[in-house]
């Protein structure tokens, strides 16, 4: 398809057609200081090969998540992937396969989410799940937009064991929507009185367990709070496995179980693409957002598959729509059931197990190091670790020694007074000599 763009006079009919005075009119809701004047700073125009050269020189800067031990997590995990996941998402009808816009001559993909949604729910311990979100922030998001429609109410509680970036989305979502938010103060030790924060305005509490922080939530107490006072509880996790071994949203009282599934079933890749995860309590259905893929037979009596809701704003009128953003990662959901296949109930287990395990034994080497505190009494596969330097120059002194350490609490939550804090993760493609690796490189940055 060629470019064609338009000309001053085309750009002026637009502009006047939708009432504004120019281009710079349509991006009045940016603030000011998030936007960049004039052009970057980089060259006009290059040739094809030129591009191809500079591009390679930037990527040989990098260094690979696997070529080197990596303690990396807060949100994105590092994981073994089964060679037959990738080897089947290639397959010509999975990879090229979108939005199933005439469902019922798209069984096979319809079979995908349906299965899919039912891993989800048994996951997540609720009655049903959609076919998946972008990732698990935007999930957050619109699981508090959710909450708001069923209540009625337009004040979210947002813990301080919320994975920033979460909080973020959500607090942009509802200032766009004039709502409001109240957003605790970050707590690393699990320590919040979210119950005293519960009125009778309150739509929701968002919960996230493990926290950011990596102190697993005792959900129940803030369930039977949220209830008493007429609010709903959403439950966060940034991390599927850990669902292998702690109790479900669902066991826990929650309304709404989302998260992120990137952690099975599919690679870093820079952060995207992700899927994220969500689900409910099957009386509040019709207000979740999203597909869902439902299984019914056809004429003659076969097992078939049906969109059975699909209640974003492309397929109905805006105004009834539940959802204006929301569509599903269709592949990064189907590589996330095939892992999730592939490990089967014992084998998601085993992995949580291993995962916890390994996460002990390195919080075990690194608090015997002097001066170094772990945080957290309790943890699943991540814990917040305090030194006496700060953090962001900690990370890059490892890095130095060719270890990714963690996660400095201070570049997603700047000015909350956790510089000298590191949020570090092991998964199960730690062993004891990435860890011993650890160890010993903390403990020579730390002498000097």
């Amino acid at each position: 398809m060629r470019y064609l763009p338009l000309d001053a006079e085309e750009r002026e009919a637009m502009l006047a057609r939708i009432g504004v005075a120019d281009i710079e009119a349509l991006f009045a809701d940016i603030p000011a200081d998030k936007r960049i004047a004039g052009l970057m700073d980089m060259p006009r125009a290059m040739s094809e090969m030129a591009v191809e050269r500079s591009m390679a020189a930037m990527a040989a800067r990098s260094r690979s998540a696997g070529s080197l031990p990596f303690f990396l997590g807060a949100g994105a995990y590092k994981r073994h992937i089964p060679a037959s996941v990738d080897h089947l998402i290639q397959r010509s009808e999975f990879l090229t396969s979108y939005t199933p816009y005439q469902p019922e001559i798209a069984q096979g993909t319809l079979q995908v989410l349906f299965e899919f949604q039912t891993q989800v729910a048994a996951l997540t311990g609720m009655d049903v799940a959609n076919a998946s979100m972008y990732d698990g922030s935007t999930a957050c998001g619109e699981a508090m937009l959710m909450a708001h429609r069923l209540t009625k109410r337009r004040k979210a509680i947002l813990s301080g064991g919320l994975h920033p970036q979460y909080a973020e989305v959500a607090s942009t979502l509802a200032h766009m929507a004039g709502e409001e938010i109240v957003r605790l103060a970050p707590d690393v030790k699990a320590a919040e009185d979210i119950a005293a924060e519960i009125d009778s305005e309150t739509s929701c509490v968002v919960v996230q367990s493990p926290d950011f922080f990596g102190a697993p939530r005792d959900l129940k107490r803030v369930a039977a709070a949220a209830h008493a006072k007429g609010a709903l509880l959403i439950a966060v996790f940034t991390d599927p496995v850990s669902l292998g071994i702690l109790r479900s949203p669902g066991e826990m009282d929650a309304d709404i179980a989302v998260g992120e599934g990137q952690g099975i079933g599919n690679p870093l890749t820079f952060g995207g693409p992700y899927v994220g995860l969500f689900a409910t309590r099957a009386k509040n259905v019709r207000q979740m957002p999203g597909r869902l893929a439902g299984e019914t037979v056809d004429a003659d009596g076969r097992r078939s598959f049906v969109l059975t809701l699909s209640t974003r704003e492309q397929h109905i009128r805006r105004e009834k729509a539940t959802s204006n953003i929301c569509t599903n990662s269709g592949l990064c959901a189907l590589a996330f059931s095939i892992h999730l296949t592939l490990l089967g109930e014992m084998g998601l287990k085993r992995l949580a197990r291993v995962n916890h395990a390994n996460a002990v034994s390195l919080a075990d080497r690194l608090s015997a190091i002097p001066d170094v505190e772990i945080v957290n009494e309790h943890f699943f596969n991540e814990f917040t670790m305090r030194t006496p330097r700060p953090a962001v120059e900690l990370i890059e002194d490892l890095a130095s020694r060719g270890i990714i350490g963690g996660l400095p609490v201070s570049r997603l939550l700047p000015g909350a007074k956790l510089d000298d804090c590191v949020v570090v993760a092991s998964t199960e493609v730690n062993d004891d000599e990435d860890r011993a690796a650890y160890a010993a490189a903390l403990a020579d940055v730390l002498r000097k």
